[in-house]
């Protein structure tokens, strides 16, 4: 079993920055993945950053050169700073992390970008 708790979400104006935090229940180094997942209304989850298996990230092209995802292994915490922040980046953000054969989710931050 992993427990996941996200927090840092917010209201941000079109070109600030936000910091999400995701603290596990776990060793994160003992997780096959873990990373972070955003869904807007009307629309699928998506991959927003991720560390691999191998411990690579991965991110999507739409935040690429943006978006920063980190870990801090003794507090079992990842992070995701997001600069540069567009409208359409407004979304329910999910850190998500995979253990053997189940995925598990957090409930989720809301961020939203307005002016």
């Amino acid at each position: 079993q992993v427990q996941l708790v996200e927090s840092g979400g917010g209201l941000v104006q079109p070109g600030g920055s936000l910091r999400l935090s995701c603290a596990a229940s776990r060793s994160i180094s003992s997780l096959n993945t873990m990373g972070w997942y955003r869904q807007a209304p009307g629309k699928q989850r998506e991959l927003v950053a991720t560390f691999t298996s191998s411990g690579s990230t991965t991110y999507a092209d739409s935040v690429k050169g943006r978006f920063t995802i980190s870990r801090y292994n003794p507090t079992n915490t990842i992070y995701l700073q997001m600069n540069s922040l567009k409208p359409e980046d407004t979304a329910l953000y999910y850190c998500g992390a995979r253990l053997i054969a189940t995925f598990y989710w957090g409930q989720g931050t809301q961020v939203t970008v307005s002016s």
